[in-house]
């Protein structure tokens, strides 16, 4: 594998040019020259300006052209938007032909995204049709909590609908196989109901009977630490106090909201079960304070560190 990292610049109207550029100019010069940005040079130049560094970002980016670069800041715009996605894709080809060992991602604009005709619902699903993958779930990682959903951007009545056992099971599944990658190695894992106290015996909705807890049920017949399904409402607080280490989440908001809590810049969005390895931060474009030169850092800081364990094969927990 590649020691590579190659990072997406993300929406160009974003703040992701600038996180990009400030966590590029923080890096030794070994880790530089280990890191590719897949972006637009005009506009992380002026990302550059914003910040008010002194860098050469030239020998480091793969420069794809943009329209009419470097775009206003802050603007919704299908010509950022086919950008984006376009930085995306050279990026995982290199993943793929083993340029680059793993894809660290800035926030795209989905909206923007769809203006431009590319019909995705973020980067997950983006990623999984762009490699054909079968699946892809969202992890989040933090020092403390970890999450995996069972599905994301949907309707809160769609992802209901797909909670079934083997969508559960292979959740549980792909969390369990990431975590041992990552040192663990026995993962203790906790599956979050989908009704308020997991249906109290099916007072409150029958999901939690019929399709979680078989779920549950076979993942632990092939030898997988699971518990569940445990109610939502403590099973999150238990995991951040020490009790498992990864809460598989039903739905978006339910594994959203306590991470981000908790871990609001520095917890980290990873692609599992795709053929090539992509981090990611876990905020959105930031539309409103672009350009400002006032963008925290963090948690891109923190996709690279855990982008470059990936790459490296090193375990370590955290």
């Amino acid at each position: 594998m590649s020691n590579i990292i190659g990072i997406t610049m993300g929406d160009p109207c974003g703040v992701g040019p600038e996180i990009t550029v400030r966590a590029f100019a923080e890096m030794s010069a070994s880790d530089q020259a280990a890191t590719r940005i897949y972006g637009n040079l005009a506009t992380l130049e002026a990302a550059r300006q914003a910040l008010g560094l002194d860098i050469d970002l030239a020998p480091h980016v793969a420069d794809l052209p943009v329209e009419g670069a470097p775009l206003p800041w802050g603007t919704l715009s299908p010509v950022a938007g086919d950008a984006a996605f376009r930085f995306i894709e050279t990026a995982v080809r290199d993943a793929e032909a083993g340029r680059i060992g793993c894809i660290v991602t800035a926030p795209i604009n989905k909206e923007a995204l769809n203006l431009a005709g590319h019909h995705y619902d973020g980067h997950t699903g983006m990623l999984r049709s762009l490699t054909g993958a079968l699946a892809a779930y969202m992890l989040l990682a933090s020092e403390r909590l970890k999450v995996i959903h069972v599905s994301t951007h949907v309707s809160l009545q769609e992802a209901i609908r797909r909670a079934t056992t083997e969508r559960v099971l292979a959740t549980i599944r792909a969390g369990n196989a990431h975590l041992k990658r990552i040192g663990y190695e026995r993962p203790r894992i906790a599956v979050a109901g989908i009704n308020p106290h997991c249906g109290e015996n099916g007072l409150f909705g029958t999901e939690d009977d019929d399709q979680i807890a078989p779920a549950v049920a076979a993942a632990r017949a092939e030898g997988i630490e699971v518990q569940g399904p445990v109610s939502a409402d403590t099973v999150f607080h238990r995991a951040y106090s020490g009790a498992f280490d990864l809460v598989v989440a039903q739905y978006h908001d339910q594994g959203h909201i306590p991470i981000k809590l908790v871990a609001f810049d520095t917890a980290v969005n990873v692609s599992v079960d795709l053929p090539i390895d992509r981090t990611s931060v876990d905020h959105g474009t930031a539309f409103d304070i672009a350009g400002k030169g006032i963008a925290n850092h963090g948690n891109m800081n923190a996709a690279i560190a855990y982008a470059r364990k990936l790459v490296a094969g090193k375990g370590g927990k955290g």
